[in-house]
């Protein structure tokens, strides 16, 4: 049997490629991971937690007796203990809907009376801009009558014409 005698540059080109690993001269097949997603996004997103999921970790949390049960269901759960503590004084408080997720911001409270406003204030505004428009267009027929020579005559809104 006759071996291959290598040169030098060779060795390292089939080196560098594989080969040596693959002595004949198959191509090298590498299982290659993939690569992880490195784009970050721009905001992260706050999780929200249902009602019943809410419940359910209270629950498991008082059903618990073991030494370090609570640590590990609230490592498994990927949950703080400000959660934990959260949830057992909102349900003690005997608030049913506290454990539903709740909107964010200032509460808005606004009476009957100042939706009403608003209603006629925007309709005010819409009429009076109707009124412009209106008004607009009755000057520019007065003008246009003008000058063909058929003047429209003045007419008082609120007097009685004689």
């Amino acid at each position: 049997m006759q071996r291959k005698a290598w040169n030098t540059a060779e060795l390292e080109a089939s080196q560098r490629s594989g080969e040596s690993s693959n002595p004949v001269g198959a191509p090298a097949t590498v299982a290659r991971l993939p690569v992880p997603d490195s784009e970050v996004t721009a905001r992260p997103l706050r999780r929200r937690f249902t009602a019943e999921y809410k419940r359910s970790i209270v629950e498991q949390a008082d059903a618990s007796r073991d030494a370090g049960a609570i640590g590990a269901l609230l490592r498994r759960e990927g949950l703080y203990s400000s959660h934990l503590s959260t949830w057992r004084r909102q349900s003690q408080r005997g608030e049913i809907a506290a454990l539903a997720p709740k909107k964010r911001g200032p509460k808005v409270v606004v009476s009957p009376l100042v939706l009403e406003n608003r209603k006629l204030v925007a309709a005010n505004a819409r009429l009076t801009k109707k009124l412009q428009t209106a008004e607009l267009t009755i000057e520019v027929q007065k003008k246009v009558a003008a000058l063909l020579g058929n003047p429209i005559p003045k007419i008082h809104i609120g007097e009685e014409n004689e």
